[in-house]
């Protein structure tokens, strides 16, 4: 057995994957960051994820989308509310919805490429993870469409 384990390199330099230019682009480089995704994932593997959450999180916001325009807002970035950091809250949520929905992604992807027992615990370890990245990216997705975090009805 060989004490070498390969993580790859972290890529620091900022690169954005463009969005369809009202939903602000997203740099994968602060993802990286911002989820502290190692240099095991790949950058090819980090824009699929990424990619992915934006198809996702795009077409669940599609009607936001098409209210914000009717307004005569061209961005989100236009569209007035409150700011931390100079950066409006919309904008947060809409960053945190794609970051926590690729970082389950990305995560859940982890899981099967160690299969050892070893690998077994760690994977056991990540499904918390996973459900936690997947119900913050709800939240935030729901808090963009201005609903509760939660739906109850009586059946």
């Amino acid at each position: 057995m060989s004490g070498f384990i390969a993580t790859g390199t972290n890529t620091t330099a900022p690169y954005p994957i463009t969005n369809d230019g009202f939903w602000p682009d997203i740099d994968g480089a602060h993802v990286r960051g911002s989820l502290r995704i190692d240099g095991s994932v790949t950058d090819a593997r980090l824009e699929v994820a990424i990619v992915n959450a934006l198809i996702q999180v795009n077409g669940e916001l599609s009607a936001v989308k098409k209210g914000y325009k009717a307004e005569g807002h061209d961005t989100l970035e236009a569209v007035p509310a409150d700011e931390i950091k100079g950066i409006s809250l919309l904008v947060h949520l809409y960053r945190r919805s794609i970051y926590c929905a690729a970082g389950a992604e990305l995560t859940e992807r982890y899981r099967s490429y160690d299969t050892s027992t070893e690998g077994n615990k760690n994977a056991d370890e990540l499904t918390p993870s996973v459900d936690e990245y997947r119900r913050d990216a709800r939240f935030a997705i729901r808090d963009l469409l201005g609903v509760p975090h939660s739906t109850v009805e009586l059946i």
